[in-house]
């Protein structure tokens, strides 16, 4: 005779069954996707409440109407909610009456700065929802956790913030073709938050993922890469990788793309490597050297003049002399590609990567104290998100197929 188990058994059952299998770092994994879900469903939630407010989504505009709606947006002061154990900056959004000329206040925001909730019990089914892939449970649990009513919240934030919680976790790039791949780190309070960004066949910049690690280490940046892979990440037989120099990066992209892999060591980094071997005064000089030699577009040349010059710090730093051969013809593939002149703008460093980081530094300069490794998380996300649909197309991007063309032939050159 079969047993009847209640849908909350079967969801404890499922739950305890997820943790017990899951290794530590996959423990780790979906605590740190709690709190990156809490604080993108807090700002969902504040947006929700001001569209009911204001009778209008948000960037719509109200010139046609007549007469204009009492409330309108007005900007928005800085505030606060616990998310977990920590206390968590947000952006409240204003909202002010034109009748009243006064300010008001959003009910959500009250409640969520306020709130005393079960920790546990929202983490709980937040795991649960994000195992079983059900966004609205996530959803609901944080409503429940956070002790609001779920009649006062619109039937709008639970299906918008579940697809963006969706798209958050699973977004795929099945629907682009890669050309480049860039990879480069920002460190964030001795620890070091590895960005990857693709450039697809129209220019245009996607950001693929982030990772926390201590060091460049082969094996985290590959698990990283497979990730991205499994959610469609794509190319068309050839794929450029920009990277910093690293031989645990290169070694990763190595494992995961194999011969199709055409390698770029940063012309910056090599230079400040090399420059970092010597006194002030020399510095200033063979910087010059360094630019005029990554500066020239052909190949030949251009590593003629670094072994010449590799010579000539050889006897003021073999260190310096050994760190500009190390990795030369990589450091020179846009000129082995024939393609310095069209493409060194944007291809020749991880400067892309740079950009991105100078604005990441905007969003985070107010944190003075960097207490976990999910306040790392979270902050950079949350940022990334915000950034992307700032970034620019790439320089030449409409010529984008010949660097393709260009690199397939390398490869067969190369490999034959």
């Amino acid at each position: 005779m079969e047993t009847k188990i209640s849908q909350e058994e079967l969801k404890t059952k499922t739950l305890s069954n997820i943790l017990a299998v899951s290794s530590r770092e996959s423990k780790i994994s979906l605590v740190l996707h709690y709190q990156q879900m809490a604080l993108l469903l807090v700002n969902e939630l504040m947006q929700d409440e001001v569209e009911q407010l204001t009778n209008r989504k948000r960037y719509e505009h109200s010139e046609t109407e007549s007469p204009a709606p009492p409330n309108y947006r007005w900007g928005s002061n800085p505030g606060s909610i616990r998310i977990g154990q920590e206390k968590v900056p947000v952006k409240v959004p204003r909202v002010y009456n034109s009748n009243t000329d006064k300010s008001i206040s959003l009910d959500s925001y009250q409640k969520l700065h306020d709130a005393d909730l079960d920790e546990e019990l929202v983490l709980n089914e937040m795991i649960y929802g994000i195992s079983t892939n059900d966004y609205k449970k996530v959803s609901n649990a944080f409503i429940d956790g956070f002790g609001l009513s779920r009649s006062s919240i619109s039937s709008t934030f639970i299906e918008e913030s579940s697809k963006r919680l969706e798209f958050f976790n699973e977004r795929r790039f099945d629907d682009h073709t890669f050309t480049a791949l860039f990879i480069d780190g920002k460190y964030l309070a001795k620890q070091q938050i590895i960005i990857a960004l693709g450039i697809t066949d129209c220019g245009d910049k996607i950001l693929l993922g982030l990772l926390q690690t201590t060091t460049e280490n082969s094996i985290v940046i590959k698990d990283l890469l497979t990730n991205i892979v499994e959610r469609g990440f794509k190319y068309d037989g050839a794929l450029y990788c920009a990277i910093d120099g690293s031989k645990g990066i290169k070694k990763a992209v190595k494992e995961t793309f194999g011969n199709e892999a055409v390698i770029k060591r940063c012309s910056w980094h090599k230079r400040e490597n090399v420059l970092s071997y010597l006194n002030e005064k020399e510095a200033l000089i063979y910087k010059h050297k360094l630019n005029a030699i990554f500066n020239e577009p052909n190949f030949e040349k251009a590593k003629a003049k670094a072994i010449e010059l590799a010579e000539e710090l050889r006897l003021i730093n073999v260190h310096a002399a050994n760190s500009l051969l190390e990795g030369l013809d990589e450091v020179l593939t846009l000129q082995r590609l024939g393609l310095f002149n069209e493409f060194s703008k944007s291809f020749s460093t991880t400067n892309i990567i740079e950009n991105i980081n100078s604005q990441l530094a905007k969003y985070i300069r107010n944190v003075k104290y960097w207490k976990t490794s999910d306040m790392r998380l979270r902050w950079a996300a949350s940022a990334l998100i915000e950034i992307e649909p700032r970034l620019r197309k790439v320089d030449n991007f409409r010529n984008l197929n010949l660097l393709t063309e260009k690199m397939k032939t390398f490869i067969k050159d190369n490999n034959s």
